[in-house]
Formats: C-alpha cells, sequence, structure tokens
C-alpha cells in the first residue's frame, strides 16, 4: 500500500515502523512525496489507521478539502492541479505542466483544458491567471 509513496522521516524509530511496511524511505526531504515528520500522529495507532493516513497525505486530501471545505470528487489531474496551486500560487503554466507531470515543452493542453472545466464546474473565479502565474481564487 506504501510501496509507491516516497516518504521522509529523519526519527529513526520511525524509519524502522516504516520500512517494516513497506514504505519507500528517501534520504531527502526534498525527494519526497511526504514528510512525514509534519504530520502529528496520536500514538498508538493501528497499521490501518497508519496507512490511511499516510495515503490520503499522499494524495492530498488535506489540501482538497481545505480548498472546497470538504473533499470533493475530481480528475487526478483536476487534483495535482489545485494542488500544485494551492502549494505554489502564481504558477507559471510551465512549471505547472511540470508539476502535474507533463513536459513544459510537450505540445499539450490537458492542463488547459483541466483548467477550463474546473472553472467551468465552479466559476471563472475558481481559477485565476495574473500577470501569467496562475492561482487559486474563489468558489
Amino acid at each position: 500500500m506504501l510501496e509507491n509513496i516516497k516518504i521522509y522521516t529523519a526519527d529513526k524509530y520511525w524509519n524502522r515502523i516504516l520500512t517494516d511496511l513497506g514504505a519507500c524511505l528517501v534520504t531527502k526531504p526534498e525527494d519526497a512525496d511526504i514528510l512525514f515528520d509534519d504530520i502529528k500522529i496520536n500514538a498508538p495507532i493501528a497499521v490501518d489507521d497508519l496507512q490511511n493516513l499516510i495515503s490520503n497525505r499522499f494524495n492530498n486530501n488535506d489540501i482538497i478539502a481545505n480548498v472546497f471545505g470538504h473533499d470533493e470528487v475530481l480528475s487526478e489531474l483536476q487534483r495535482k492541479i489545485i494542488v500544485a496551486l494551492y502549494k505554489k500560487p502564481h504558477i507559471q503554466m510551465q512549471e505547472l505542466k511540470l508539476a502535474v507531470g507533463f513536459l513544459p515543452d510537450i505540445a499539450t493542453h490537458s492542463v488547459e483544458n483541466a483548467i477550463y472545466q474546473l472553472r467551468k464546474k465552479y466559476g471563472h473565479n475558481f481559477i485565476v491567471n495574473e500577470n501569467g502565474g496562475y492561482k487559486i481564487g474563489r468558489i
């Protein structure tokens, strides 16, 4: 369940536990999908609860809930766009494409189309472009 999620922790005990659970641990925080040390865990915690907590963090359910006030059903690309804009407001399109998994020089309009669909569903001001930088506006 945790095999494809790159996790960083400085804590040697959590490191051992996460390794036993099959997590992919990285040695540098900048290489991680999740900074485990930032997660507030109320110990003791059941293995299933720990795995669900990490999985939800990886899927950025907390960010989506923060943006919408609840979890929202979105396509994977739409979810990635919202997370990228949440983490880095005023992001340029080339950076946004890279953040969601596209090479910036590839001729695709997938990201632009996903932004269009989000604006269509949540209003034109949901994602705004100010001076070439995209950010989350208001719903």
